[in-house]
């Protein structure tokens, strides 16, 4: 009887945002829009990066790695969610919720270290121009982007392995869009408080450090703006860092405030809301946010578009 009780789950149901036929047909309208507008805004960005001599440096190197790590965070999830909204029946197989939470953890992850070593990139272009060229050189680059992918590789590994590891006797229904820690906890049999708590600490290390790297970083790179005796200079210098704060602004805002609402159990439904804006919104916002406050992405678009 034990033994049948745990019989494996093969397939999980994801419940989505709404049962309102009407409703889904609309968000698969505004989700194909905004992934399509995914696609095409980073997908030009990179290109425009790797094509244009002038956007050959260390900071734009590190945006064209971002648009990257949008593109795939965001594609691991929304066509998935699209096809969602016309079936009736909103499945997704065993293994392929374990590769969807996988890569959606590595790409997450990758996000935050990207958008740290943007900032420490941003504190010694600002603080130590003079060294900049020395230590944000060609080889430090490469370095420091490779260790982002392989260190969210070894991170998102172990917490797939610990989430599947479960028997999932209870239910297999997930109250979400898409195959996520928080959701997918609640269906085990076993106590999965050990799990959970490895899971919670990984997340409290990744944000706290990213978070740490970035803030230290712009509380130097203020203290130097200020120091500034030239207004021009001062809004120069301000203006490289807007883009890259806005977009800060948006993701750690976003992830703070759903985690904050999943530790005092409210809404399911706000939770996933926030998880939508922050996977599949913010993939999109970004590239806009660097286009239109950037004189020279906006001039190599010009060069190869206009």
């Amino acid at each position: 009887m034990e033994r049948q009780n745990r019989t494996s789950v093969t397939e999980f149901i994801l419940l989505g945002l709404t049962d309102d036929l009407y409703l889904q047909i609309l968000l698969f309208v505004i989700f194909s829009f905004v992934y399509f507008a995914t696609l095409l805004g980073n997908i030009v960005i990179f290109m425009l990066i790797w094509n244009d001599p002038l956007l050959q440096n260390p900071m734009y190197f590190f945006l064209s790695n971002l648009a990257f790590v949008d593109l795939c965070f965001s594609t691991t999830v929304t066509p998935n969610m699209l096809v969602n909204f016309l079936r009736a029946r909103k499945t997704i197989s065993f293994s392929g919720c374990a590769v969807q939470l996988f890569f959606f953890s590595a790409f997450g992850i990758s996000e935050c270290f990207i958008l740290g070593v943007m900032a420490y990139d941003r504190y010694v272009a600002i603080c130590n121009p003079l060294l900049y060229p020395v230590i944000i050189n060609q080889k430090i680059c490469v370095h420091l982007t490779s260790a982002t992918y392989v260190v969210s590789v070894l991170i998102a590994t172990p917490e797939t392995i610990f989430t599947f590891s479960q028997s999932f006797c209870k239910s297999n229904l997930v109250d979400h869009v898409f195959c996520d820690y928080p959701p997918l906890l609640k269906l085990p049999c076993s106590d999965t408080y050990a799990n959970e708590m490895v899971i919670f600490l990984f997340i409290i290390l990744i944000s706290m450090g990213s978070c740490s790297i970035t803030l230290t970083s712009y509380c130097f790179i203020i203290s130097t703006i200020l120091k500034i005796d030239s207004a021009t200079g001062r809004r120069k210098a301000f203006s490289t860092c807007g883009s890259h704060l806005t977009v800060i602004s948006l993701f750690y805002g976003t992830v703070l405030l759903m985690y904050l609402q999943l530790a005092f159990n409210s809404s399911m439904t706000q939770s996933k809301v926030l998880s939508v804006f922050y996977t599949v919104m913010i993939p999109m916002l970004n590239p806009m946010i660097y286009s239109l406050r950037n004189k020279e992405v906006k001039r190599a678009f010009n060069k190869y578009f206009c």
